[in-house]
């Protein structure tokens, strides 16, 4: 293996533990000890609805959180990728079992995610990740755009489930961190898109994009073929069911915490399309930030200093911010717009 002497045992990381975060200077830096990883220095590193979420009880999760990042690989036990910027999926598959062979590591049957379960996550100045995760940045893809790449990805994977044709009348619930990637991406189409946005920067990030917002009450009952809930609040299912006509597809992107109801009956008689929709392809994601037919520069909040992470926390939660960054390299006072 490829290490690098170089780097200090010590880290600097947001530590998660029983609802509670925390700073924490003297962190154990993770190393080399299994095959086909690589060490990974973060650059950039985002703070989205599941952080939010973990920080809330979502799921029992103790360690260092954070999974949207881009950065270097220091370490590596294939040299080729030392050196390299890099962002990484999030799924780490035990690489054996049933789902890991037919259907890759997000449905590995004992899967680890970064920052999410069993695996150190970003929100830390090193974090290691498989190798057959890493996707080498292009140079045209500036670390602010690449920061990106993973809920980007999530975005584009709605159009890998369901054909979205050009002159199907699409609606999204939720113009958020991830809502407005999802916007974009479903503008690309050139389906007749309509977005429910709530607050006034949310709709006007969508009017640079010529994309209509709507109140939750202008639409119409059952006028939808696709509708796509991303507002992180179980009222959200209830709106969309009501707005998506018979034998349309309600796409789900929201996790939620505890039990939301679900009308099973109309989802039978209406032979409505229930689909479950998280992690999507990286290439696409990156190619769309290279070619800039997608820029999410413009969602950036702020970028706070990794030792700030908690005021960084309670920031994302405002809801006149989107998507706030930290960034090791920053100190405090360095905070952007």
């Amino acid at each position: 293996m490829n290490g690098n002497p170089s780097l200090p045992a010590r880290m600097r990381a947001l530590w998660l533990e029983r609802r509670t975060l925390a700073f924490r200077e003297d962190v154990v830096r993770p190393e080399l000890v299994e095959p086909l990883t690589a060490i990974v220095r973060v650059r950039l590193a985002g703070i989205c609805g599941t952080d939010l979420a973990l920080l809330g009880g979502y799921y029992p999760y103790t360690g260092i959180p954070g999974h949207e990042f881009v950065g270097d690989v220091v370490a590596a036990d294939d040299a080729a990728w030392i050196g390299q910027r890099v962002v990484g999926e999030i799924n780490v598959g035990c690489g054996g079992c049933e789902e890991c062979r037919r259907m890759g590591p997000a449905h590995c049957r004992f899967r680890k995610a970064i920052g999410i379960a069993g695996h150190a996550g970003a929100f830390a100045e090193y974090l290691s990740v498989p190798t057959a995760n890493l996707h080498r940045v292009p140079d045209a893809v500036s670390d602010t755009a690449a920061v990106f790449t993973e809920p980007l990805a999530a975005a584009l994977a709605i159009l890998q489930q369901v054909h979205v044709r050009p002159d199907d009348r699409v609606l999204l619930i939720g113009a958020g961190r991830l809502g407005q990637l999802i916007a974009q991406t479903l503008a690309l189409t050139g389906c007749d898109l309509s977005v429910i946005a709530r607050h006034p920067l949310q709709q006007q990030l969508l009017a640079r994009q010529g994309i209509a917002s709507l109140s939750e009450d202008a639409p119409p009952a059952g006028l939808f073929d696709c509708v796509v809930e991303a507002s992180g609040s179980p009222s959200g299912f209830a709106l969309a069911r009501r707005l998506l006509r018979p034998r349309g597809a309600l796409v789900l992107k929201s996790t939620y915490a505890g039990e939301v109801p679900v009308p099973l009956s109309s989802l039978v008689v209406d032979e409505v399309r229930l689909i479950g929709s998280r992690c999507g392809p990286f290439g696409p994601a990156l190619r769309l930030l290279e070619q800039r037919r997608v820029d999410p520069t413009p969602l950036i909040s702020a970028v706070y200093p990794l030792s700030a992470g908690i005021e960084a926390f309670a920031a994302a939660r405002e809801p006149n911010r989107l998507k706030i960054l930290l960034s090791p390299d920053a100190e405090v006072g360095d905070l952007q717009r």
